[in-house]
């Protein structure tokens, strides 16, 4: 048996400054508002899947003591039609120790350079978009200075 995927649709979201909690016992603890974005896709059977971002999701954040990022941002997604989606993303993010500095300090990285995957998961009411309720989806992401990307696999 084996795994395919076919591209959904890519997300790019706007992010605040991290609000730094602080070292608990899990590890550094922090929390980035999300500001705002937009999306866009071929979504399923090509019928196509745009629109924005709400502001007022976040991404939690922990970065362990290993050094990997382990973070769940909440978030809500408006279609052009104006469906809403309720989209809980769970991911890792880790790399070198020198590149992971340097997103840090918000300069631009290859994202080829670190590793960044997450598994979203969609809720949304019955309609044109309910197939995200039906399918698991895997996500490549990218983290910029004021933004994060994410392209969206559904898993076939």
């Amino acid at each position: 048996m084996s795994i395919a995927t076919e591209f959904a649709f890519e997300l790019r979201a706007g992010v605040d400054t991290a609000q730094e909690v602080g070292e608990t016992p899990s590890g550094r603890r922090r929390f980035i508002p999300i500001t705002g974005g937009s999306f866009e896709g071929p979504g399923f059977k090509g019928m196509g899947l745009k629109g924005i971002v709400l502001p007022g999701g976040a991404d939690a954040q922990i970065v362990r003591p290993d050094g990997v990022t382990d973070l769940v941002a909440r978030y809500t997604l408006q279609v052009d039609d104006g469906t809403l989606i309720y989209v809980v993303n769970r991911g890792l993010r880790h790399g070198p120790p020198e590149v992971m500095q340097r997103l840090a300090r918000g300069e631009s990285v290859d994202p080829a350079t670190y590793y960044f995957r997450t598994t979203p998961s969609f809720e949304v009411a019955a309609g044109p978009h309910d197939w995200l309720n039906r399918s698991v989806f895997v996500g490549t992401g990218a983290r910029y200075a004021s933004e994060v990307h994410v392209r969206y696999f559904r898993v076939l």
